[in-house]
């Protein structure tokens, strides 16, 4: 018993160890977005800076020439539209795969996984085409509409509905319900971390995105978050402490996101080991 709870204790020790090796980068950064530029490259590193800097820098990030608050509103927009929609749509989409019989059912869904082999750059092409042709180019609903449809998501909700006991949308269907009816009140709430799980790694995978707006948008007022950083970089490539600035703020929803979430991601991926 004792050498079980002294095992334990190591091995939460070295985690413990480990977390903070890969949190180093991240500390520093914000270390370094609160510093003034000359002692960014201190050695050895101050994590807790001797003189701050931190208004002045977020103050010319956020209020400065560049148009950092535009560009972080336009992802913001981009990302919450996008995070509804591709929910919703991968959420039917599951459900119909799973409880919805329906003529060549599954392999209409092994169609559905066969896209998820092809690599995204080898749509890039067409879908740059089609998107000229539609005049969706260079606009946020065009971008909005590339993330709104995953396989991934339609794969793993479908997963989780099929965990959903038949007997329930039985009982509803006696009681008069249609499916949509089903779908809303019975179905989503028993999968609500799993997609509470999917949304936001969807967030995550949207936020973070640089191929597609680099891609599909050229107006400057369009650019997202992803896109201005790199701007921003390019005119204050000598001043590390205005750009770890402008990497923290970019960051700042993602911890925002999964601190909020963090729970409902934990029960997921619980409720998923199970089922496997």
């Amino acid at each position: 018993m004792r050498s079980d709870k002294l095992s334990k204790i190591v091995i939460t020790i070295i985690m413990g160890g480990i977390g903070i090796f890969f949190l180093m980068p991240f500390l520093w950064m914000v270390s370094a977005s609160l510093k003034p530029e000359m002692d960014v490259f201190n050695y050895p590193i101050q994590l807790i800076p001797t003189t701050w800097r931190a208004i002045e820098n977020y103050t010319e990030v956020w209020a400065g020439d560049f148009s950092f608050a535009l560009y972080y509103w336009n992802s913001i927009k981009v990302t919450l539209l996008t995070t509804a929609t591709s929910v919703i749509v991968s959420a039917m989409a599951g459900y119909g795969f799973s409880k919805i019989a329906f003529k060549g059912r599954e392999k209409t869904f092994l169609v559905v996984l066969i896209t998820y082999m092809v690599p995204h750059q080898a749509f890039l092409v067409p879908q740059f085409i089609m998107y000229r042709w539609f005049g969706l180019f260079d606009m946020h609903l065009g971008l909005i509409l590339l993330g709104s449809f995953s396989v991934i998501g339609t794969f793993l909700l479908r997963q989780f509905f099929m965990g959903v006991h038949n007997e329930y949308i039985e009982s509803a269907r006696i009681d008069g319900a249609g499916h949509f009816r089903i779908f809303i009140s019975i179905a989503m709430p028993l999968v609500r971390p799993a997609i509470a799980t999917y949304a936001i790694l969807r967030f995550i995978w949207t936020w973070n995105d640089y191929q597609n707006p680099l891609i599909f948008l050229r107006s400057e007022n369009l650019f997202t978050i992803q896109l201005g950083i790199r701007k921003f970089a390019d005119i204050n490539g000598e001043f590390y402490s205005l750009i770890m600035a402008g990497a923290v703020s970019a960051i700042l929803p993602l911890l925002i996101i999964f601190i909020i979430g963090q729970k409902n991601v934990i029960e997921g991926i619980a409720a998923g080991g199970v089922k496997g």
